[in-house]
């Protein structure tokens, strides 16, 4: 009902303004998911607010604040001008995702009709008028998200760009580097560095991280905002990548900058804007932190060919266990972030490996709030109280681990490459997947060698197997929904689950899951090592899909958040 209900607020919602919001970000835990089974079609056709407040529903409100009392005076200073900096990757993100973003909310928020409250609130959440959960879906204006986002002109297409770097072989490095964007130059194109294009708010930004490193008596944070400042204005992120991985000795754990590339659907070429800042919780990361020491036995263990094999990157990996304290740009739009695993330099990553940062409250949030509740709805009666959060904890830590596993630079028609660049913008729906597979894969590993309780292994597997369902709710033409999308069907068809008729929920065949595991990070690590854009194509197009049964359950979790939106403190 949901692309209907969207098709009508397409052609609508312009014309909805003012009024109140009745949800509330100051209350400690706000009841948006509210039971909306009861709205009917041709209610919900004759009335533009309920489609709003339907859609508001999706979020969870959460207030986010976390104890920070051990932080000494020095560390507060320094965390508060990390947040202050935050707010300028809001503003670069936004217009990231479209230029004509600040236009938007101008208009929305000029209009005086009873809705204006509620579009100006959705249009923060999605950073713009596009539905992140809806395939980015219009619901104010009309006018559709181009796939490059704000990154390229809106009117150009892949095949301009291609001839362009055709016609002008220099201009190769510019164009497909993830630190430009590119505007039209008369009747020609041309690369503009992020440091120009985005000065304005790059500038400040760089000023208070410089800031925060004169007050911190912590060298390694010193040295990483210092040089992270002086990257946002050169666009050379490398040495202060290094220096990220190299922090120690500090609670801090702050991540800013440009990182990701799911915002560009054209190319995946260009990175977002985004920040994390976070308090590390050291009792909690150096119980985590044993498992890094075995990323290369994982990688040797992985159930494919020499070939396929990555030892070239580094495997100092560090864990790090934190609650964040606020969030900015790409990261805090629509979906929330509960773990990532940075820098995405493969040069880095070759060096010193890569770290994997897990946002504890943010995931304790979703599984009390969304997973645990959604397993009586997903799983048969004797299935659905083996989930526990530990499990999902552990999932998430090993799908971080597992971004640094299997090909990353390949060589292909003797040239090398990298997966990414090979396979373009369908390289973050086959990555997110494929950390989420060797993810499972690698948990099953640790069983086998008792770093982790074997007795729990169904408690995991069907852990693993509900959290599928909560990814698919974000879209399957999202990164993390078509990954999880794609692993549901390879299960589907391998037997590993089956839909009970008389319950309406699914059953697990645990032993065909555990080999369905091993057999899909066989093929998603093939997928990706050959490099071939064409067939990684039809692997998506065959997988990334979901049947009536599983759409029938999505359709049942209506009641329950899609997500949480949490709401972080200006300063600590």
């Amino acid at each position: 009902m949901k692309k209907l209900i969207l098709a009508l607020l397409m052609a609508t919602a312009a014309a909805c303004s003012g009024g109140q919001d009745e949800t509330s970000a100051t209350e400690t835990e706000t009841t948006t998911a509210v039971d909306n089974s009861n709205v009917s079609e041709t209610a919900t056709l004759q009335d533009p607010t309920a489609v709003l407040e339907r859609m508001r529903a999706q979020f969870a409100v959460i207030d986010m604040a976390p104890d920070v009392a051990f932080l000494t005076d020095e560390e507060r200073e320094v965390v508060n001008l990390l947040i202050r900096a935050s707010g300028y990757m809001d503003e670069i993100y936004l217009r990231q995702v479209s230029v004509d973003n600040p236009a938007f909310r101008e208009k929305i928020a000029a209009t005086d009709g009873p809705d204006r409250d509620r579009l100006l609130d959705l249009f923060d959440l999605h950073f713009g008028v596009w539905d992140t959960l809806d395939h980015d879906r219009p619901f104010f204006g009309g006018q559709a998200l181009p796939a490059g986002a704000g990154f390229y002109p809106a009117d150009m297409t892949e095949v301009e760009f291609e001839a362009w770097i055709g016609a002008h072989p220099e201009d190769k490095e510019t164009f497909t580097s993830g630190y430009t964007v590119i505007r039209r130059d008369g009747a020609g194109l041309v690369a503009i560095p992020y440091s120009q294009y985005y000065r304005e708010w790059l500038e400040p930004a760089a000023a208070l991280l410089r800031e925060a490193a004169a007050v911190t008596t912590n060298d390694s944070l010193k040295i990483f905002l210092t040089l992270r400042a002086d990257s946002f204005l050169s666009d050379d992120y490398f040495q202060s990548e290094l220096a990220w991985m190299d922090l120690e000795g500090t609670p801090i754990e702050i991540a800013i900058g440009p990182y990701e590339v799911y915002t560009d659907g054209l190319f995946g070429y260009k990175t977002a804007f985004e920040s994390f800042v976070t308090i590390k919780n050291p009792e909690e990361s150096a119980a985590l932190d044993k498992y890094k020491k075995f990323l290369r036995d994982m990688e040797a263990n992985l159930p494919v060919d020499e070939s396929y094999k990555n030892f070239k990157r580094g495997f100092e990996s560090p864990i790090a266990v934190t609650y964040q304290v606020h969030g900015g740009g790409d990261n805090a739009r629509g979906v929330q972030t509960i773990a990532f695993n940075l820098p995405n330099d493969e040069r880095v990553r070759e060096a010193k490996g890569a770290k994997k940062v897990l946002l504890n409250n943010a995931l304790g949030a979703k599984f009390d709030r969304i997973l645990r509740p959604m397993a009586d709805i997903v799983l048969v009666e004797d299935q659905a109280d083996l989930l526990v959060k530990k499990y999902m904890s552990a999932e998430t830590l090993f799908h971080e681990l597992s971004h640094s596993l299997g090909p990353g630079t390949i060589v292909k028609n003797g040239v090398e490459t990298s997966v990414g660049a090979e396979l373009k913008v369908l390289y973050t729906k086959t990555e997110e997947g494929k950390a989420d597979v060797l993810g499972a894969y690698n948990i099953l590993y640790m069983m086998e060698r008792g770093e982790l309780p074997i007795a729990e292994k169904e408690s995991f597997l069907a852990t693993y197997f509900t959290g599928i369902f909560r990814a698919v709710r974000f879209g399957i033409n999202e990164a993390h929904g078509g990954g999880a999308a794609f692993q549901y069907t390879y299960f589907i068809e391998a037997g590993a689950a089956s839909f009970d008729e008389a319950e309406g929920k699914f059953r697990i065949d645990f032993e065909k899951l555990e080999q369905a595991i091993s057999d899909l990070t066989h093929d998603i690590i093939v997928v990706q090592g050959d490099g071939d854009y064409d067939k990684a194509q039809a692997f998506l197009d065959h997988y990334a899909k979901l049947d009536t049964n599983a759409e029938q359950i999505i359709d049942a979790l209506t009641h329950l958040p899609v997500d949480i939106q949490p709401i972080y403190p200006e300063k600590i």
